[in-house]
């Protein structure tokens, strides 16, 4: 049997495997993706799709920054069509707790030195969204966000990544990792691998391949549901969300209108499948339409889950391996990391080619919940 050989191999053909295979290769370092699916078959390609910056953990405000300022420029770079569009993000305050919320947020934002979320009035609220509930009272905004179409990104990645060198290998599930030497050796059921880099971007499936590589991490996995309507009047352009109840949509300019919001079907990671909780996507719509009475007239077309991966601090896995060297992580982007995969690829292939990355990637180590020994 043939040994395929490269410099790096990643492990998982998402969003984030897709951005350090391009960013790689456009170093000229030779790299190969193995996705044991399809190349944006789960979340990256089923995801709700908001390039948020608004409402960031602070640990990843600096990332967000730059992969935002990326997206800006993103389908010339690619030479492709994300799909993205800047129409803003707006959160909404349904009462007085919530507007509470937003300056205890905007007074901590504003000593860090950060003032892309700008608070809203009722009437900034109304002007910019008309067709909201009168009981709402005011908002935050963020002008870059937006969104972009999950499957077309992540795509945009690979075909760029693949015109300058990077080869993907879909069906590849890994069943074996070792390191031999200065060297990795993966086994697929048909093939078998061999790099001096190894890079675990693997979703919902990466504790498995952390434990093959020697770090072990409290990770979970879910499933989150969308659904989405039949064509409706124009009545949304900026992205929506709300301070403190599960609701996030978009209008699209077709007129159709995502529906998310965080609520969770069941998971069946061992069979790669998932199955919707029609109640929690009942209470969804209930939600979408407390906010935007129009939302009664809806349709709803079709409602899909994906498999996404999270830690407990909701917070991802980016750095290097405690355990091995010349390994990295990158995984666990709790339903909210599809916006920073253009900065990502870059930090891993910082980390790969230079050793070490601008960003500071302490609150994502892979063994910050290891009890320390006295």
């Amino acid at each position: 049997m043939t040994t395929h050989k490269s410099e790096v191999l990643v492990i998982g053909g998402g969003i984030q495997g897709s951005s350090t295979a391009y960013h790689l290769a456009k170093r000229g370092v030779s790299v190969r993706v193995l996705e044991k699916d399809t190349v944006s078959r789960h979340a990256s390609g089923v995801n709700a799709g908001g390039v948020r910056l608004l409402g960031r953990n602070l640990a990843e405000v600096e990332l967000s920054k730059t992969a935002m300022e990326r997206w800006q420029q993103l389908d010339d770079e690619l030479d492709a069509d994300t799909g993205f569009r800047a129409r803003s993000l707006i959160n909404i305050a349904a009462d007085e707790t919530d507007m509470e919320t937003l300056r205890s947020r905007e007074q901590q934002m504003h000593e860090l030195g950060y003032f892309h979320e700008v608070m809203l009035d009722q009437h900034e609220l109304r002007e910019r969204l008309p067709h909201v509930a009168q009981h709402c009272i005011g908002g935050v905004v963020s002008e870059q966000d937006g969104y972009a179409i999950p499957f077309h990104s992540t795509q945009a990645f690979r075909i760029a990544a693949e015109r300058i060198g990077a080869i993907f290998c879909e069906g590849e599930q890994v069943q074996s990792i070792r390191k031999v030497g200065d060297s990795w050796l993966v086994a697929t059921e048909t093939q078998k691998y061999q790099a001096e880099h190894l890079v675990n971007c693997a979703g919902a499936w990466a504790d498995l391949i952390s434990v093959m590589i020697g770090d072990n991490v409290p990770m979970s996995y879910s499933a989150p549901m969308l659904m989405i309507t039949a064509r409706m009047p124009h009545f949304a352009t900026p992205v929506v969300g709300a301070v403190s109840r599960p609701l996030s949509f978009k209008q699209f300019e077709n007129g159709t209108v995502l529906i998310g919001g965080g609520a969770k079907g069941f998971a069946d990671r061992a069979n790669n499948t998932t199955r919707l909780d029609y109640s929690l996507l009942a209470s969804g719509a209930h939600h979408a339409i407390e906010f935007f009475p129009i939302m009664k007239t809806a349709c709803i077309n079709r409602m899909w889950s994906g498999l996404e991966a999270y830690m407990p601090d909701n917070l991802p896995v980016i750095g290097k391996s405690i355990r091995a060297d010349k390994a990295y992580h990158a995984f666990a982007f709790s339903a909210h990391g599809f916006q920073l995969g253009p900065v990502i690829g870059e930090v891993l292939a910082d980390l790969i080619t230079e050793g070490e990355s601008r960003f500071d990637l302490e609150p994502f180590r892979v063994n910050r919940y290891e009890r320390k020994v006295l």
